[in-house]
């Protein structure tokens, strides 16, 4: 099957969160099982020269994007059996960063009708159009449009997926014609008008054959309004056509048996690694170097929604364990604030890096023993995964792809990969991570049965490449 995979990101060539890490990894997991799978995305002037040197110069032309005809180049790159179209324009997309300009809006309907158009130069056919999040929300309405006059079309279904649902694509009314190029039937109840506004989102998974979100307890919870912004309605009216599925990581990329980021490679096998992990990453980050003590960590954007309002609020009562944190991320000034007070209260126990860090990052996954989660909602989270696949154990909120991706330990029969607690509430984030930190202390030999569950859960994608195989089998009939 012909997969044309449309993205705003994609590791390891441009990435801001985790939709690059899906881009990257689930286009080479459907690869590996036989499809000719291509993958388009933005030529960022963020992406780095020695992905550029590899590049292709294919074909250049000119889109229409309403009364526009901007320019448009296509490069190519092949690595892992997956085929990589880079779309080149410097106007749009020659910018210090990718997302959170002024014209996104006029910037993402150009790749939109770009992923559209190239097709019809580029002498390939795709059975699938898979878009993802609001940024390709456009791109099966185009569809709707183009697929009778590009050949090549002709017979493309699309999917969307939904990777997060809190950032819809929402512009005023008159952007339908002028900015998008789209008329005015297009404004209705059952594709883009909302509330009087543009929504692309919406419009999307209206238009698409079929829409998937990232775990199935996140498609699920998009029924309810605390979790759908407002798209709840439109979610019900389309569940016919939803599935959730859990996303996987790159288990040959998060590897602590392989992966040159760590002070010592080791294994579930193998944990004596580990131990110089955690003796590096204390002397990193200035905590004492304590052996006992567990490391209790956070890696995260530091915003309402990811739980910290939790976690300050409990700051005080964390440090009345004996146990060590670190935090590792950047966000919302009043998050930094409490985090920076509480180093400078619990000098040599709580550590804040209030920065973005891959390698101290890479450290803490293999150091730490304890990964705190507490998200308010989190539609999968990958975070989660790579601790489990690190030996450090997640306490996480039941919520999304945490629910789906965390079993709970059962202390009577040492199932369980780790700690969940249900209710948004910081005495019971607090009471799960003393259970966790007792653990620790008490039971050593339980500890490293629960390590060793982690490890060796798969979240590998090929489970989740089949369940995306036969959703494009329904839409397609082959």
């Amino acid at each position: 099957m012909n997969i044309l995979f449309a993205t705003s990101e994609c590791a390891p060539f441009i990435k801001t969160g985790g939709l690059a890490d899906v881009s990257g990894a689930l286009p080479k997991a459907l690869a590996k099982l036989g499809h000719d799978v291509r993958v388009i995305l933005p030529l960022y002037e963020g992406i780095d020269p020695q992905w550029r040197s590899q590049m292709t110069f294919l074909q250049c032309f000119h889109i229409t994007v309403a009364w526009r005809t901007p320019y448009c180049g296509i490069f190519e790159l092949k690595r892992d059996g997956v085929t990589y179209w880079f779309v080149d324009n410097e106007y749009y997309f020659k910018r210090s960063a990718i997302y959170g300009h002024y014209d996104d809006g006029e910037r993402f309907a150009y790749f939109s009708r770009a992923v559209v158009e190239a097709v019809g130069y580029l002498d390939w056919q795709p059975d699938v159009l898979h878009c993802n999040d609001w940024q390709t929300a456009l791109v099966p309405i185009y569809l709707l449009e183009e697929r009778h006059r590009i050949p090549q079309l002709a017979e493309t279904e699309s999917v969307f997926t939904i990777h997060n649902i809190e950032y819809q694509g929402r512009y005023g009314s008159q952007t339908l014609k002028d900015l998008f190029g789209l008329n005015a039937g297009y404004f209705n109840e059952h594709m883009l008008e909302y509330h009087g506004d543009v929504n692309l989102m919406k419009g999307a998974i209206y238009a698409a054959d079929y829409v998937t979100t990232v775990s199935p307890t996140y498609a699920d919870e998009l029924q309810y309004s605390f979790y759908a912004h407002g798209l709840e309605g439109v979610i019900s009216d389309n569940r016919h056509k939803l599935k959730g599925i859990l996303n996987g990581i790159d288990t040959e990329l998060y590897d602590p048996w392989t992966d040159k980021g760590l002070t010592k490679l080791f294994s579930w096998r193998q944990m004596a690694g580990k131990k110089a992990c955690k003796a590096a990453l204390q002397q990193m980050c200035g905590l004492r170097e304590n052996p006992d003590t567990p490391i209790i960590a956070c890696v995260s954007r530091l915003v309402k929604h990811k739980g910290f309002d939790l976690v300050t609020a409990a700051i005080h009562d964390i440090m009345g364990m004996d146990a060590q944190m670190i935090v590792l991320g950047t966000g919302e000034w009043n998050y930094e604030e409490s985090f920076r007070q509480a180093q400078n209260q619990y000098p040599g126990r709580f550590a804040a890096h209030l920065m973005y860090s891959p390698n101290l990052s890479t450290a803490i996954y293999g150091g730490a023993d304890i990964f705190l989660m507490p998200s308010i909602s989190e539609p999968c989270g990958l975070s989660q995964m790579i601790a489990m696949r690190y030996g450090t154990i997640p306490v996480v909120r039941e919520t999304g792809g945490l629910r789906d991706s965390v079993l709970p330990y059962n202390k009577y029969t040492g199932e369980g990969t780790g700690f969940s607690f249900a209710n948004i509430n910081a005495h019971e984030m607090t009471g799960v991570l003393a259970e966790a930190v007792s653990l620790y202390h008490d039971d050593k030999k339980a500890w490293k049965g629960l390590q060793k569950n982690a490890m060796t859960t798969d979240f590998s994608w090929d489970k989740s490449a089949g369940e995306y195989c036969q959703i494009y089998s329904w839409v397609t009939g082959k």
